[in-house]
This record gives structure tokens, C-alpha cells and sequence, in this order.
């Protein structure tokens, strides 16, 4: 991490001097910490980089967590288990780290988390789950796209829940966590309320028919 922050700053006298118009973005983790030993240079990032996007997603998948499975949404807003593992307590955790709100950037999957629940009966967040589905695509990360389809194909039950700023639908034992209009709404209304630079999305090309696209701008405005 020293020598990230020597980096950027050696990086940032580069850009001035051969080409001040270029703009030094970096896509980091959600919160300042990349693991349990090793915190970011909150203060190199915020004097050397225009801005952050921080990617307020993948917090959980089955190929990183320890069984025994549960569902859980992979780009929650909010962490009502109080474990602090979503986008606002990301964005706070860089804000008190030196990083000012407005150049944090957050971001937004346009792709869901597939879950294989134990229980079709049982298909809440934080249900039993037995690992990743890959049944909508394999690897278990389906587009916004495929996600819809899916619903449509399957009559799949859809639900939103505001506690955590997510959606799931389910459908038999296949579990999947997304975010639908009202979630990305929700979330880049969370990003104008607290003087964020903005949000951006991974990726575009997962949208469908530009839905996830417009409500953002829409909800983003002027």
C-alpha cells in the first residue's frame, strides 16, 4: 500500500506536467480495507485520483464463503445484520477515511447472484442454500437481461426488499438476487442525497432495453 500511494503521487506529477487534461479514476474495493492487513492509502487516493468508483458489489458469492450456504444479496445498500457488508457502510468507511463524498462514485451491478436453495419453500434472504445456481447461466452470475427472461419463462415470485436495497426472485430451488428499478433508484437517490460525484454501472451491455440505464439517469436528474 506505500507503494501504491507512491504511485498515484508520482503518477498525478506525470499527468501535470506531460498531460494535465488526462483524468485518473481507479476502481476499488467497496470499503478501504482490500483485506483484514492491508488499508488503502485513503489519503494518496484523495489528493492524486479525480475520483473513485467503488464497487458496492460482489460482497458475497459461493466461491468465496464458507458453508454452511445462505442467500444473500451480493450489492445490498444497507447491512441490516449489522455486519457492515453493503454499499452505505462501504461509502462511510472511505469518508472517514479522508476520502470526500464527492469523489466517491458508487457503483451498481447490472447482473444478479444465483443461490441453489435447499428449501423452494423456504426462499427468503439469509435462507439455507446448498451453492451457486448456474441453471440462468453458467457461474451463476446472470445478466439483468437473462434475470428477466428468467422471470418471465418461470413466473418466478420477484420480491423487493427495502431493508437491504435489493430484489430476488426464486422460482423451484433456484434463487436469485438483482437489482430492479426501484433498487437502482433507491441507490442512486442514496448517492445524490449524500453528495456523491455519482454512480456508474457494471456493465451496460447487461441492461435491458436500457431500463436499469434510464432510471438511473432519471432518478440522477440534472
Amino acid at each position: 500500500m506505500d507503494n501504491m500511494a507512491t504511485l498515484l503521487t508520482e503518477w498525478r506529477a506525470a499527468i501535470k506536467a506531460q498531460a494535465p487534461n488526462l483524468i485518473l479514476t481507479a476502481a476499488l474495493h467497496f470499503r478501504p480495507m482490500a483485506n483484514s492487513v492491508a488499508t488503502f492509502p485513503a489519503k494518496a487516493i484523495s489528493d492524486n485520483l479525480d475520483w473513485v468508483n467503488v464497487m458496492a458489489y460482489d460482497f458475497y458469492a459461493s466461491s468465496w464463503v464458507r458453508p454452511p450456504y445462505v442467500t444473500r444479496p451480493h450489492a445490498a445498500l444497507n447491512d441490516p445484520t449489522g455486519a457492515k457488508v453493503s454499499g452505505s457502510s462501504g461509502i462511510a468507511a472511505w469518508i472517514n477515511a479522508g476520502v470526500p463524498a464527492n469523489k466517491l462514485v458508487l457503483g451498481v451491478p447490472f447482473y444478479g447472484r444465483a443461490w441453489q436453495l435447499v428449501d423452494p419453500n423456504n426462499h427468503g434472504i439469509l435462507a439455507p442454500a446448498t451453492n451457486f445456481n448456474d441453471t440462468l447461466v453458467k457461474g451463476g452470475t446472470p445478466s439483468y437481461k437473462q434475470i428477466k427472461d428468467f422471470i418471465s419463462q418461470n413466473d418466478a415470485t420477484v420480491v423487493y426488499n427495502s431493508s437491504y436495497v435489493t430484489n430476488y426472485c426464486c422460482s423451484g430451488t433456484t434463487w436469485v438476487a438483482y437489482d430492479d428499478t426501484q433498487t437502482i433508484a433507491t441507490k442512486v437517490a442514496y448517492a445524490k442525497s449524500n453528495a456523491l460525484n455519482g454512480y456508474f454501472a457494471w456493465k451496460i451491455n447487461q441492461d435491458l432495453n436500457w431500463a436499469l440505464s434510464t432510471k438511473a439517469s432519471q432518478t440522477w436528474g440534472s
